[in-house]
């Protein structure tokens, strides 16, 4: 379980793909020098809001693998060297908790569709699924690219963020541009609301 406060913007070193059955895997070594303190072989680590598994420590370097279906279903598949990546440890309990529930389960690859800054702030919309848009609501929360943030406002199939220059300055939001993929996990609690819901 995660926060969605991340701890570091880290660097792709290497991403090394092999083929599969059912389409390929890819080892994943980062450089990060905060995530990398303590850090233990088999320790769950978000990257860009995904939970992997650390596989191998070497200095401030860690290696992760990401099977087929997690190369699939998030924008994990189209990083390449030098690229940035989001890092956050999962949550220790009697942690503070400053973010929302977050699993680094991936719902969907989502698009940014509009921004527009506005001195060093900037208005994000990104375009996803209607299905996810029916856990969504104003002033809730949303992980984008394992980042928590406020939902400001909620259409049919987008949604929009306002970030403060500290988000857009720590993280690869800053970077991002329109066209480029994110991650999207929608609120644990409103999925629980859902489906109790489909049962009545």
């Amino acid at each position: 379980m995660f926060t969605g406060l991340v701890e570091e913007k880290a660097t792709i070193v290497s991403v090394s793909k092999s083929a599969v059955a059912d389409g390929e895997t890819s080892d994943l070594r980062i450089q990060g020098e905060i995530c990398c303190q303590n850090a233990s072989i088999g320790d769950s680590i978000c990257v860009n809001g995904c939970c992997l598994t650390v596989v191998k420590i070497d200095g401030s370097e860690m290696t992760f693998q990401a099977g087929s279906e997690t190369l699939s279903k998030t924008n994990l598949g189209q990083l390449t060297s030098g690229d940035s990546v989001n890092l956050e440890r999962s949550l220790a309990v009697g942690d503070r908790m400053g973010g929302h529930y977050v699993t680094g389960h991936v719902d969907a690859v989502g698009t940014v569709a509009e921004r527009t800054n506005d001195g060093q702030w900037a208005t994000f919309w990104f375009e996803v699924p209607n299905e996810l848009t029916r856990q969504m609501a104003n002033k809730g929360s949303v992980a984008v690219d394992g980042i928590s943030l406020t939902l400001v406002e909620v259409l049919e199939d987008r949604f929009s963020v306002a970030l403060i220059p500290h988000t857009l300055d720590v993280t690869t939001l800053g970077g991002r541009q329109v066209g480029d993929h994110v991650n999207i996990e929608t609120d644990l609690l409103a999925k629980y609301v859902q489906q109790q819901l489909k049962r009545n």
